[in-house]
Parts: structure tokens; sequence; C-alpha cells
């Protein structure tokens, strides 16, 4: 499927963004970067292909240019190109490129996603730190830009953003993604709920339909994956208070509806297709008997349809009018990949196996897999969105494939030497964005340039050969508690506030000992406990 698929988007297609399979030609989508080259790559690799990945690495180099007059979706830049890109950039070693010195922390593909992150920035820069929907990659916020953006729009650049700030030093992209956060947490309603759509010049609420779907389901997401990579308790939390909120208006007989997000009245029952990942979330967090019981509802809609129609009213049991597409989304099978490595429920395969021959059957063309216009009369659309070979097909692999090397346990890994010292990477514990770019966490402690993010260990390994060289007392002060960044969540009420927390100095914090923190091995043990550091 795959390979139909890609084939048919360079023979037919590149350089534009996406392939149009019913007439066998290209068009651009979401702003000329030959977007889906962009998201198949750690595909391609996941795949086992490292020589097809190779060459798309050098083609990416050679014509890849952000200096371009396009508007292009803040949201969808991040998710699809700089995720695709730093995704890229921590796979390369393991696909066989020649990586430059001082990789992880450097490299031709970070850089790229570092410029393309960039081009977004000044999408950030208003009253409230909540990013518009849009920006002109050459001349920034155009100046009759809408400032309403959906919530996903405003909460789904954690991931990518922090690891942009630990791979480069530059903590920027952080920050912006950390206050867009506390923004929307802020602005919650007094229920615990967040709407649809809020304007970015005033924190006014546009759109009061509060639910796990379309124009908020990322935010969810990243709180939670943003939890993860960044061992970051404060985010956690704030999905948890979610969660509850979320159980208590919105969820009934293991369906999730749409409420007001003031009142927690039922404003639209429906399902959307969209809102599939959440047992793949849930899973994450640990609620299995919930995620399986979600996931089983959703299964019944796909086993009526032969896929998910983006709205399926629940009380009548059928599609919405205008709504009964699918354009071959991901996020049940997503589901599903997730939902098998918790429990090994063969149910989850046939999900799998279910997706393949419907996909085979009513989406298959001579020039790639079309877009389902009408899952009545299976009726096809003109379109095959670069998420089908970023999400769709490699969730779908990855459920039928247990031993690849993204299901990772930690046996096997790869030491990496770095300016900053050694580091461990392909360890396993992937992160992926929400379209499905897995990050390695391990790589966010390669590039560490700030004292206080030492291993404590190596601090006292050095007071210990101090004082055996000196024979004199050195008194130290040792902080307890995790390390957390200079500017974490809750400290931003506003940019301003944001700006003067940065100029002052962070107070020095380390990781206490043996609390086992993914932190560089700048230190190594050798038998018998004996430790050796770097420069002895």
């Amino acid at each position: 499927m795959f390979y139909h698929a890609y084939n048919s988007y360079l023979e037919n297609a590149f350089p534009y963004d996406e392939l149009r399979p019913l007439t066998c030609d290209g068009h651009d989508t979401w702003g000329s970067f030959s977007l889906t080259l962009i998201d198949a790559l750690d595909t391609l690799l996941i795949l086992g292909n490292v020589s097809e990945f190779q060459r798309v690495v050098e083609v990416l180099q050679d014509n890849l240019d952000f200096d371009i007059d396009v508007n292009a979706s803040v949201f969808e830049t991040n998710i699809r190109v700089v995720g695709g890109l730093l995704s890229a950039h921590l796979l390369s070693k393991k696909a066989g490129v020649e990586v430059e010195a001082g990789w992880p922390c450097s490299g031709p593909l970070l850089r790229m996603a570092e410029e393309a992150a960039r081009k977004l920035l000044p999408a950030f820069q208003t009253p409230t730190g909540m990013p518009y929907g849009t920006v002109n990659l050459l001349h920034g916020v155009n100046p009759g830009e809408t400032p309403v953006t959906c919530t996903a729009g405003i909460g789904t650049f954690i991931v990518e953003f922090a690891t942009l700030s630990s791979l480069t030093g530059d903590s920027v992209f952080e920050e912006k993604a950390r206050v867009a956060l506390m923004r929307l947490w802020e602005s919650r309603s007094d229920i615990g709920l967040v709407g649809n759509h809020i304007d970015v010049l005033t924190g006014k609420w546009v759109a009061q339909d509060a639910g796990i779907g379309a124009g908020v389901d990322s935010y969810f997401e990243y709180l939670v994956k943003g939890a993860i990579l960044l061992q970051d308790k404060k985010l956690m939390t704030m999905f948890l208070e979610y969660n509850k909120a979320i159980r208590n208006y919105t969820r009934f007989d293991d369906w999730y509806l749409w409420v007001q997000m003031y009142k927690g009245t039922v404003s639209m029952p429906v399902f959307q297709s969209l809102e599939a990942y959440w047992p793949g979330l849930q899973s994450l967090i640990g609620d299995i008997d919930n995620a399986m019981k979600t996931f089983l509802n959703y299964y019944t809609v796909w086993k009526q349809f032969g896929g998910l129609p983006e709205f399926y009213n629940i009380p009548q049991g059928y599609t919405v009018d205008k709504r009964e597409g699918y354009p071959l989304r991901p996020e049940l099978i997503e589901s599903a990949m997730y939902l098998y490595r918790a429990t090994g429920d063969p149910t989850l395969l046939e999900l799998g196996r279910d997706a393949v021959e419907s996909i085979e059957k009513i989406s298959k063309v001579e020039c790639g897999f079309a877009t389902i216009k009408d899952l009545r009369d299976h009726k096809l659309d003109n379109r095959m969105e670069s998420f089908f070979l970023a999400e769709t097909v490699k969730y779908l692999y990855l459920l039928f494939d247990p031993t690849n090397f993204i299901h990772n346990n930690g046996s096997t890994f790869d030491a990496v030497i770095t300016p900053y010292g050694e580091c461990i990477l392909g360890a396993g514990g992937y992160i992926f964005n929400t379209e499905a770019h897995p990050i390695d966490p391990a790589a966010l402690h390669c590039c560490r340039r700030l004292k206080e993010e030492q291993w404590e260990v190596e601090d006292l390994m050095r007071e210990f050969y101090s004082l055996k060289r000196s024979r004199s007392r050195v008194q130290k002060t040792i902080s307890s508690g995790p390390w957390e960044p200079p500017a974490g969540p809750g400290t931003f009420s506003s940019p301003e506030n944001h700006s003067r927390a940065r100029e002052k100095k962070p107070a020095k914090q380390r990781i206490p000992l043996l609390s086992c923190p993914s932190q560089p091995f700048t230190s190594k043990l050798a038998l018998l406990g004996q430790v050796f550091l770097d420069s002895s």
C-alpha cells in the first residue's frame, strides 16, 4: 500500500505538496513544501528502506526553500514539516546517513526544521501569546488576518518546539509553546472545559462547543505527550483535570458528545472521526478499560461503513448530511496500535485487517489511494492527503510489526558522543507527534548546555576527587526536586511576564541522586561501583 501510493506521488505529483490520484497529477495544499515527501520520510525508515531515505534527504537539502511568498497554516506546517524534519533528523544516523560532527545537536535537517519553525514565530506575537492560524512565510502575519484560531491550533506545539529548543539551545521555541498552552489553561470555563475557537487578540471564546474532537483534539494529546516527553508533572496535571471535566460533562455510554463549555448542556450528539485518537491517548495514561470500551464503540461504526465518516449521529446511528466522507484518516488505527501494545487483544488486529481490506477495496486507484467522498456509495474524491503515508500506513505497519525498532523496550541502544558528552539514543519510548512523526525522548538530553542540567552524580564525583586532591572540605549545597525549565508551566500570566522571567537567572536545581533521570551519560560507571569521569 505504501509503495503504490508513494511511487504514484513521485511519478505524478512531485514536487507539489500532494497527489491527486484520480487525475494522476499534483497540487499544493499546505504551503508548497513537497509535503508528501517530508511526511513520508520517517515511514521509509520504519519500513526498512534506508537507500530511499538517504536519497530523499539529499533531495530535500537541495530543493527545500522556506523563503517563499506563501500563506501557510501555522498548525499544519508545525506538525507536518517541522515534526517531519525533526524526526528524520533524529533517525538519520539509524538510516545510514553520514551525519556531521556534533549530531544530533546539529545537522542539515535540524537546520531546516529550525528555519521552518522560525517562519512561524511571528504568528505568536499577539497580546495573549496565542498564535494566529496563518502566517506568510516571507512577510509574517498579514494585516487582515483573522484573529480567530482553533484550540488545537494554539495548543499543538510543545512536542516539536521543546525538541527544537533542546537540540538547538534556543529556548524561544519551547517558551512560545508553553505560553500558548498556559493561556488556554487559564481560559477554561468554571466547569473545566475549553471551547473550539478563540480570539487570540482578546482571549474571548468565539465557538463555545467543548469536546475531544476537531478543533480541540491535539491540545489534549500534546498535554499528555508533552508531559511524557519532558517529564513535566504540571502538564500531566492539567490534562488529568481536563479529563475529569470531559468525563463528567461529555461522556455518555462510552461515547463522547459535544457540550456547551460553560453549562455542560449537550450541543451536538455526534461522534467525529477525529475523536478516534482518544482511546490511544487513554492508553498512554494507563486507562485501558475505558479506552477499550470507547474503541469498541468506534469500531462498530467502522464495521457499519467500511471506514469512519467525518460525523456520525449517535442517537440515529447514521452519518450526518455532508459529512459522510472518509479521507483515509489514521486515528482509529492509531488507537488500535497503542492498545495492542498495551493488551495484545486480537480484536485490535481484526480492526487492522478490516482497515487494510476496506482501503484496498474502496480507495485504491491506478495512481494511489483516493479520499472516500461518501461512505454510503463509495464515491471517491480527487485527493490523497499526505497523512495517509505519514500516519495511516505507518500505524497499520506498526500494528502488524511487533519487532520494529520503534517498539524497542530499551534492550538495545546507541551511545553517541556529542560536544556536551556522551548520550544514549534509540532505546525506545518514542513519542509520536500528532502527524505520527516519532521523536526519541532521549535526544532532548543530548545537547544540554546549562550547568544546572548536569547529572548530579557528576557533581558529587567532582567534589569527591576535589576532596581527595586538596584534603580540604568543600561545602556544597545540593538542591532537591527535579529540574524544570527556567520558565516552566504555571509561570506565564502574560508574554511580558515571560520575558521578565527569562531575564532572571534561574535558580540552580539538580536531579536528586538515584532518581534515575534520563540524562546524558557524562560519567561512566565501572565494576565495583567505581565511577570514572570523562576527563579521568
